[in-house]
């Protein structure tokens, strides 16, 4: 038997108050003479015998009432089997508190998160007063790595408030392991609701010196229907044109919902309303179109009713719609008339046009599309603004000059990871292929007629293909020859002609299918940012770049809400890190100085959307053969059943009990074993 306060046991020493009020009995006796004593001598001794086996019971009662009292105080207890446990030492002790939106939940007892404020508690007050605590939930804020004592996070727990974030089980028990340090005892517990998406399918891996108790809450499944996501199918926004996007609903609960309204708001104004029906665990999507739109930041939101959880029930979104876009041209010796005539006949179009003998480099990221028409000597200066272009999500279209130097070209082509040169072909030919497929061609055509006419080529280049280079062939020649092709990289595109646009050469940039093509490459060129973006998960801001001046400041604003993010410029962009200081949805405006440089839309984590729980047959195979233990939520006091694990057998309500016995013993000795005196 071991205890856990073992200083109380000097109070033991106050067993010598009654045994010496047994030895020393100060009372005085008065003498009194009879003329013939034989008979109350023998009642004298008889009274005497009775006396002292009373005063000796009253004596032991009173001994073990102290010593049981004061066993009560150091609690006793018998260690479990296998427990590693040194109460000599201090204890550390991390209790993870879920506030995500599931905890939101109502059972018999409240809400979730209210029911796990109060198991805290109840562990909290199962350790020791100098024990230290760690309070732990989604956030993952600052303040939840410094220890507290019992009443500092008693107060704690009582300001936690539910929270957009979410986390993963094995992040949770990696934070918690990281306030460990030193060699006091550790203990890890994590109340929770244990969905499905917290505690993942991967196993946990905790460290074997933590002691690891999971408190699974009982919640119920409940029906969700949420907008799951949103994506625009027009690659360009420009002003009073009709615009199209597809929403996209799943159904997250055990029943099928019907007639599901959707809406959708742009700047506080509805433009459009659809109706879906979801099966059960299946999702559904629409195709939307709205018209109307005005140049500048546009606030998009998609939202739905559905009870009894709504924080999925909307979809924020945000998109800018531009006047112009802008085009390069860098001509050779060749007429850039097709080019021109092609981008000036429209106003949202604004071409610059540059000869190859005079390239400002340095303006290159200012434009969305690049044209190389027909240069005769590109160089190697040029290769590599072109390369840093790409690599920063640029797009590239090459009409090569067919009287160039091949050499030189070659070298050219491949620095952009392009195919070599091959031979020039002067053999008249005919497109045989054009893949209608590729989204550059969609909604090109009305109707397809089955003698599809394509261009004629009199002259163009063969190439030199890369077993690794990865191509789309737009338009082919026959024996799968390219003649107009697309090849991707990380972040930007290059296309890349087999011939020029001279007349001579071929009827390419006259053919009906090179206006709708050469708008398509155009509008696919435009770099966007992100639609939208999540809170508490997505802390890195994608911006166009960003230059700053010597009094200039960027900062995030909403209402109530401001922050100076952090600023790192990469390959001709500008990275923004919000860290986790995004806390809720909505829309959040970027400035630079006083001026709008962009509306940043926040969702919540539809990780959280999912209303159905693993079972702690689930939660036990996660981590395998470690040890960890399982605490009934339902048990009247959670407290106990910590300080039976931690501690093994206690046993100082059994002493309390002995002690109260004892002191019962006494009274009724006292008052009811009566010696009966001589008369």
């Amino acid at each position: 038997m071991n205890f856990l306060y073992p200083g109380f046991l000097f109070a033991l020493f106050a067993v010598a108050i009654p045994v010496l009020i047994h030895l020393f009995n100060f009372r005085k006796f008065k003498k009194v003479y009879f003329t013939n004593v034989a008979f109350l001598k023998e009642i004298k001794e008889q009274n005497s015998s009775r006396e002292k086996l009373k005063n000796l019971l009253i004596l032991i009662s009173r001994i073990l009432a102290i010593i049981f009292l004061v066993f009560a105080f150091a609690r006793p207890f018998f260690p479990g089997v296998g427990s590693k446990i040194d109460q000599s030492k201090g204890n550390i002790v991390s209790i993870y508190l879920d506030n995500s939106y599931s905890m939101e939940a109502v059972n018999k007892d409240g809400s979730l998160l209210d029911e796990a404020k109060r198991k805290a508690k109840e562990i909290v007050k199962s350790f020791q007063l100098n024990d230290r605590f760690q309070l732990l939930t989604n956030d993952f804020e600052g303040k939840h790595q410094r220890l507290l004592n019992g009443d500092e996070l008693l107060q704690a727990l009582d300001e936690v408030k539910i929270s957009a974030a979410s986390r993963k089980l094995q992040q949770v028990i990696n934070r918690q392991q990281s306030i460990f340090n030193g060699v006091s005892n550790r203990f890890a517990y994590v109340i929770s609701d244990f969905q499905q998406g917290f505690s993942s399918n991967e196993l946990i891996k905790t460290d074997p010196n933590t002691n690891v108790s999971l408190i699974k809450l009982n919640a119920n499944s409940l029906p969700n229907v949420a907008v799951d996501s949103v994506w625009l199918l027009s690659p360009v926004h420009q002003a009073n044109a009709t615009e199209k996007l597809v929403v996209q609903l799943r159904n997250y609960g055990d029943e099928d919902a019907k007639n599901v309204a959707v809406k959708l708001n742009i700047n506080s104004q509805q433009k459009a309303i659809s109706s879906l029906n979801l099966k059960a665990g299946q999702v559904a999507s629409d195709t939307l179109s709205y018209s109307g739109l005005t140049l500048g930041w546009q606030k998009g939101t998609l939202s739905i009713k559905d009870f009894p959880l709504t924080f999925d029930d909307e979809l924020n979104f945000s998109f800018k719609v531009n006047a112009t876009q802008q085009v390069l041209a860098i001509n050779g010796q060749q007429n850039g008339k097709y080019i021109k005539a092609l981008f000036l006949a429209d106003s949202y179009f604004k071409l610059t046009e540059m000869p190859e003998a005079n390239i400002n480099y340095s303006a290159l990221p200012n434009y969305s599309l690049i044209v190389l028409n027909g240069l005769s000597n590109p160089s190697s200066g040029l290769a590599t603004a072109l390369k840093s272009y790409i690599a920063n999500g640029g797009s590239v279209v090459v009409f090569p000059d067919l009287d160039a130097d091949k050499q030189i070209y070659t070298a050219f082509l491949t620095s952009l990871n392009l195919p070599a040169l091959g031979n020039l072909n002067t053999t008249p030919t005919k497109v045989s292929h054009i893949e209608l497929k590729h989204p550059l061609f969609k909604d090109v055509f009305e109707t397809l007629p089955q003698n599809l006419d394509l261009p004629q080529v009199n002259r163009y280049f063969s190439f030199v293909e890369r077993s690794n280079s990865s191509k789309e062939n737009l338009l082919q020649l026959p024996a799968n020859q390219l003649f107009f092709a697309r090849y991707p990289t990380r972040n930007g595109q290059v296309y890349l002609s087999a011939t020029d646009l001279e007349s001579d050469d071929s009827n390419f940039a006259k053919h009906p299918v090179f206006v709708p093509l050469m708008y398509k490459i155009a509008f696919a060129s435009v770099q966007e940012q992100p639609i939208y973006y999540t809170a508490m998960k997505d802390n890195v801001l994608e911006s166009q770049k960003i230059d700053l001046g010597a009094n200039q400041s960027l900062k995030l604003v909403a209402d109530q809400f401001e922050i100076i993010p952090e600023l790192r410029q990469i390959n001709g962009k500008t990275l923004l890190y919000v860290a986790d200081q995004v806390k809720k949805a909505g829309f959040y405006t970027l400035k630079k100085t006083d001026s709008t440089l962009a509306v940043i839309a926040f969702n919540d984590n539809r990780a959280e959307s999912d209303m159905h729980y693993a079972t702690q047959t689930d939660v036990q195979k996660l981590f395998d053969k470690q040890q960890v233990a399982f605490l009934d939520p339902k048990s009247d006091s959670i407290a106990s059943a910590v300080s039976a694990k931690n501690n093994g057998t206690e046993l100082w309500k059994l002493c309390l009990i002995l002690a109260l016995v004892f002191l019962a013993i006494e009274i009724l000795l006292v008052r009811f074993y009566t010696v009966h005196k001589p008369s």
